[in-house]
């Protein structure tokens, strides 16, 4: 039949309209920052306008009305360049508040595969353009506090100036960094190594250049360009701060400056004529011992040393430093690590003739304090850190910036948040009461490293959330996602937890991992996350690894990080399950409705299944068709037998508790995966991280995998492997993505497709069934009542480890990203595979896993084609 133009029109509007609505990406709200803030940079003009950079977070805009912040760089943070979450440094244009300049890249090392970029917008930070640089940038190697190594010439703003590592030296643009060249006339290329004999390149690497600072009260010479150009190298030995006078075509070090230090910080103050400069023994962000802070007449050429305690009394170097343009001669200074008592701050108004410290000793062990601290922007962050660690001011002081614009508000960051406030002006002698506040909303920098739902009618939390350096958090309801939690985990409270889970017929029991050697690593909590106590049979030798409770909450299957598997049941005793290699398990996980079974996944590839509650465990899987390496094993909530794996061929999925699997087309090299509650009543979504037809992305799957969805659209999430998901257990068409450097994101649409629900089989069989390998297995069609949960009364108080803390928080959700969903179909392969005897695989760690160390008693030898690489005397990691 012959189509009018009508017709065709309409016809054609209608294959434009896309067949899934866009998913919108929004960070789960904790209000806190939650990690390293190394830098913070101010417009120099421009009222409001500032950035800060994270080492694994990416790069963060200032929204000046309410001091919240703005993630500008997660398009950039695919699976492919994952390192665009480092960034190195920050330059702002001087004559245009909309231009910003960034150094991204997260090692030099072999750990990142990608080279560095300058990127580069004119409209601070909605869209970017980048320039690859011949070499590794390291926004989170050692001395990544220092800077800023990136810089433009306020004269003339083409001109770019980048201070590399490695011994690359230092990089001009003339083209607004459209292109850079190297300053061959620039040679010292900053000659420290922290660790000359660390073989994975993390401490062995040239620290390089420290800062790049334009001196905008010198002439000008050809081009506009300004003449005098001072360039801050990582070397103690020679000379550390070089002077051009010539706009950069010549260089010679500073004559008589300090020799003994590394300077961090270098801030001009243009009405002074005069540089500030911090110093360290070491390069941070964790050490240093001594220190000085120095201030360079620049008329005169003379140095003097301005450091605001005596060198007898000195356990600490110096890093922050914020410079008062609104009054010459003010000015602010860190400690850079303080471990004990507190880090110390001091203010100078008099161009540091005088200091003033934050707070001083009365008589030992009292103090006075002279500021006010408060986190109610982020409670979590004064019940969990303040009001528990001596350490309130914080540690790994890199940062800390006075508003050019507005000499009352200032900002400090730590390895914990951003503190700051709006009343800088009362540290003066006559009212010694600053306020000091958590000024991180909007910053979620978290490495996250488990995440479950649970079905909030059985007693359960919508969301439980396992995160590196600052323990975990609890939500309770989908309501809560968008407010700063009251408190993290506690009681007892580790630096990390490394996995939580929930009883699948007690949503309520939750059981979690720490990551703390010497002492009980496993909690327990009856209440869905909201109080813990220490499992009574958990020892002091045992930490890390992932864990799976069984379905009636009275047995947890442990994969410590630094030993073979271990079981406890009625919060007995963890013992060694032998039936499980004593390395090399990557994957557990328990059937949510067969109290029974347990499954594990071995990095060979290798499936086990246990019929008898996870005391011993044969091996189901060996003819898997393609699969090398297990990633992940998930277990479908309401559906007893169900079962999904993933691996480097994709994924299979089982419905006879393994006895079976079907190969599962449309995805390759698939990572974690979860099941979450679908559109419709009854029905159930699959996510998968894995390679499809639009990349590696985050699919989902409405029709048991029959077809796929790209849901993640243009936000990135990092590297793939490094994340984790899960799909909601009371939203429909809810998901969560946790991520290593920006916290947990979370959307909610639905996904088009035929409504998975798990093959029923013939016959019924209620969670309690016992099983044998040789029984033939009925999948349930019902779901049991939720039980109560037995009540836990251990309690203990394990010490908290705050080194290097990653949180992040705010106080309201913002989207970052939105995108539309593409669709991709293919049909369910038919390929399946049958248990059979029992075999041990060999021993060997995963990618990203620890592979060695003081006491690693686990694989040493990593999958191919990664390696083994050092990275200090504890730790060892597949690279």
């Amino acid at each position: 039949m012959k189509l009018s133009t009508l017709q065709l029109l309409l016809a054609a509007a209608a294959a434009a309209v896309p067949v899934q609505a866009a998913f919108s990406w929004k960070n789960v709200h904790t209000g806190g920052g939650g990690g390293f803030v190394p830098g913070i940079v101010f417009h120099p003009s421009a009222q409001g306008v500032a950035y800060a950079r994270t080492d694994i977070g990416g790069l963060y805009r200032l929204n000046p009305d309410d001091d919240s912040w703005t993630a500008v760089t997660d398009s950039l943070a695919t699976d492919e360049k994952w390192g665009s979450w480092g960034i190195d440094a920050v330059a702002l244009d001087p004559q245009d508040p909309n231009k910003v300049y960034a150094a991204v890249g997260m090692y030099t090392n072999d750990w990142d595969p990608n080279n560095g970029t300058i990127i580069r917008s004119s409209d601070r930070g909605t869209t970017w353009s980048s320039t690859t640089l011949p070499f590794k940038i390291g926004g989170n190697m050692p001395g990544r506090g220092m800077g800023e190594r990136l810089a433009v010439d306020p004269s003339n703003p083409r001109i770019i100036l980048f201070g590399a590592r490695s011994g690359h030296g230092l990089w001009r643009s003339t083209d607004g960094g459209a292109t850079f060249s190297r300053v061959s006339s620039f040679t010292n290329t900053g000659t420290y190594i922290p660790d000359p004999n660390d073989t994975s390149g993390y401490n062995s690497d040239k620290q390089g250049l420290a800062f790049v600072t334009f001196d905008s009260t010198s002439s000008l010479t050809v081009d506009g360009a300004t003449s005098r150009i001072f360039v801050g190298t990582a070397d103690n030995t020679t000379a550390s701060v070089y002077v051009s006078t010539d706009a950069g075509t010549t260089w010679s070090p500073v004559p008589n400056q300090p020799l003994r230090f590394f300077p961090h910080k270098c801030r001009l103050q243009p009405v002074e004529k005069a540089l500030y400069l911090t110093y360290s023994d070491g390069t941070g962000p964790y050490d240093g011992t001594l220190g000085a802070v120095y201030r360079y007449d620049i008329a005169s050429s003379t140095w003097k040393d301005i450091t605001p305690v005596p060198s007898s009394e000195l356990h600490f170097g110096f890093g922050g430093l914020g410079l008062d343009l609104q009054r010459p001669g003010t000015l602010v200074v860190a400690s850079l690590n303080s471990w004990w008592p507190d880090a110390q701050l001091f203010r100078s108004t008099d161009s540091g003739e005088t200091w003033s410290p934050i707070w001083e000793w009365t008589s030992y062990p009292d103090m006075n304090m002279y500021y006010g601290m408060y986190t109610d922007s982020a409670p979590w962050i004064g019940k969990g850190f303040v009001e528990r660690d001596s350490k309130r001011l914080g540690w790994m002081i890199e940062a800390l910036e006075i508003d050019p614009t507005d000499g009352e508000r200032w900002m400090y960051g730590t390895g914990l948040t951003l503190f700051g406030g709006r009343d800088l002006g009362r540290w003066d002698e006559n009212e010694r009461n600053v306020s000091i506040r958590v000024m991180a909303d909007g910053i979620e920098e978290m490495a996250v490293l488990g995440l479950a739902s649970a079905p909030v009618s059985g007693g359960g939390s919508e969301l439980l959330a396992a995160v590196g350096d600052v323990s975990g958090f609890t939500y309770r309801t989908e309501a809560e996602l968008g407010t700063a939690p009251e408190k993290p985990w506690m009681d007892p409270m580790w630096a990390s937890s490394t996995d939580v889970d929930y009883a699948g017929n007690k949503p309520a029991s939750v059981v979690r991992i720490g990551n703390s050697a010497g002492s009980p690593q496993v909690a327990l909590s009856s209440d869905g996350g909201g109080t813990w106590a220490v499992h009574p049979g958990a020892g002091t030798t045992q930490f890390g690894g992932s864990v799976a409770y069984s379905a009636d909450g009275d047995i947890i299957l442990w994969s410590p990080s630094n030993g073979g598997v271990v079981r406890s049941q009625s919060q007995g005793t963890f013992t060694a399950v032998s039936s499980l290699p004593s390395s090399g398990v990557v994957a557990i996980a328990s059937d949510k409705r067969n109290n029974t079974v347990f499954y594990a996944g071995a990095g060979n590839g290798t499936v086990y299944r246990s019929t008898d509650s996870g005391s011993v465990f044969v091996s189901v899987s060996s003819g898997l068709t393609g699969v090398t390496s297990v990633r992940d094993i998930v277990a479908h909530p309401v559906v007893a037998g169900e079962v999904w794996v993933s691996t480097n061929a994709g994924l299979f999925r089982s419905v006879d508790y393994a006895a079976t699997f079907t190969k599962i087309s449309g995805l390759t090299d698939t990572q974690h995966i979860s099941l979450g509650l679908g559109g419709d009543a009854g029905k159930w979504n699959v996510y998968a991280l894995g390679r499809g037809a639009s990349g590696a992305k985050l699919y989902a799957s409405a029709d048991d995998g029959r077809t796929w969805v790209d849901v993640q659209g243009g936000q990135g999430f990092g590297a793939l492997s490094a994340c984790r998901v899960v799909g909601s257990a009371n939203v429909p068409g809810q998901v969560y993505v946790g991520t290593n450097g920006r916290g947990v994101f979370y959307a909610k649409g639905v996904v088009e497709g035929g409504g998975g629900t798990g093959t029923t089989l013939s016959t019924s069989t209620r969670s309690s069934t016992s099983m044998t390998s040789t029984t033939t297995v009925s999948v349930p069609t019902e779901t049991d009542s939720y039980c109560e949960p037995e009540t836990t009364t251990e309690s203990s108080t394990v010490g908290l480890s705050t080194s290097s803390a990653k949180t992040s928080t705010t106080s309201s959700a913002r989207t970052t990203s939105t995108s539309s969903a593409r669709i991709t179909s293919s049909s369910v392969g038919s390929t399946s595979t049958t248990s059979s005897a029992i075999a041990t695989p060999t021993a060997l760690a995963q990618r990203w896993g620890q592979c060695g160390g003081i006491g690693w008693t686990r694989p040493t030898v990593c999958v191919a084609p990664w390696t083994c690489k050092y990275s200090n005397d504890w730790y060892s990691q597949c690279l």
